[in-house]
């Protein structure tokens, strides 16, 4: 992709799940005349519309969306694909002299977007998933020494707390046998091609927890377990990668008979709580995201935006 010489702005709604990243991003964009690309890892499928909580029909008919609904929920999407599909996309916006305005809670897809991949070295989700078993066992900190013990260059770049570049870097060398910092030096990363202004969206921790049992209790009551049925219904089998995604993983345990559907719903607001604290963590550890507190309001993020935006 090329892009011109001036670097496109962009803003980045980032917050953990139940924050409300999606109604600002609505407000923003509606202020600003911007459109809306998603940075969601579930909400690039299709049929897989309630629990990835999409914005609705008519929310996409007043303001356009991108990247939501563009892969079958059997096809191979990663983060490779949405990084090519996202920059094609911020192409053709930025040829037509549209403001932009991405957001969604796949922090890997923003980072992606925003920094590039590193090129060649394949995802190795049996790896990631025992490190992410590793990390709810002994924390994140831990695995940082693990990174200082092998690519101290790397661990000297990262932030103890930013899990998924400490994941990212155990696998690269886990999967090659050579250091990140290495692989780095020798290919390079191409230079940021956006000035973005990241909006982080704050909230007392106790009113996040509220609004995720009510969220959770809202999809229930809107019909998500009859989605997921529905999907099944189609032949996409529970095993598939957007099926083991928080909450339709659960439901999927109780369509089976593994759960009765109390325990599936509560076990989907704990494993959705648990979720939102890793987002949180991840977040704090970027130093350029511009933090407001949910109980402020809107007005505050809107002004910076527009300002920004022009």
């Amino acid at each position: 992709m090329s892009l011109s010489r001036e670097k496109p702005n962009l803003i980045v709604v980032l917050g953990p799940t139940a924050s409300g990243k999606t109604e600002i991003a609505l407000e923003i964009a509606g202020r600003t005349g911007a459109c809306v690309i998603s940075a969601d890892s579930v909400q690039v499928y299709r049929y897989f519309d309630i629990g990835s909580a999409k914005p609705t029909e008519k929310q996409r008919g007043e303001i356009p969306h991108f990247l939501i609904d563009v892969a079958d929920p059997d096809e191979d999407f990663n983060a490779g694909t949405y990084m090519r599909l996202a920059l094609e996309q911020v192409r053709r916006l930025v040829e037509d002299g549209r403001k932009i305005v991405v957001v969604g809670g796949t922090f890997l897809y923003v980072r992606a977007l925003l920094y590039g991949l590193l090129e060649g070295v394949e995802v190795n989700q049996e790896f990631r998933d025992r490190l992410a078993k590793e990390r709810d066992a002994k924390g994140v900190a831990s695995l940082h020494k693990e990174l200082e013990s092998v690519d101290p260059v790397s661990a000297g770049r990262i932030n103890p707390n930013d899990y998924v570049r400490i994941e990212r870097a155990l696998e690269v060398y886990n999967t090659t046998g050579e250091r990140m910092s290495d692989h780095q030096r020798r290919h390079g990363f191409a230079e940021q091609k956006f000035n973005a202004l990241k909006i982080g969206l704050l909230g007392d921790r106790e009113r996040l927890r509220r609004a995720i049992d009510e969220r959770v209790d809202a999809m229930i009551n809107r019909g998500w377990v009859e989605e997921v049925r529905a999907i099944r219904a189609m032949g996409y089998g529970p095993n598939l990668k957007p099926m083991k995604s928080i909450g339709y993983k659960r439901i999927n345990e109780f369509l089976d008979g593994r759960f009765d559907f109390k325990t599936a719903v509560e076990s989907i607001k704990t494993d959705t709580k648990r979720f939102s604290k890793r987002q949180s963590t991840w977040l704090r550890a970027d130093d350029d995201i511009k933090w407001f507190d949910s109980a402020d309001g809107d007005v505050p993020i809107l002004e910076e935006c527009s300002g920004f935006l022009g």
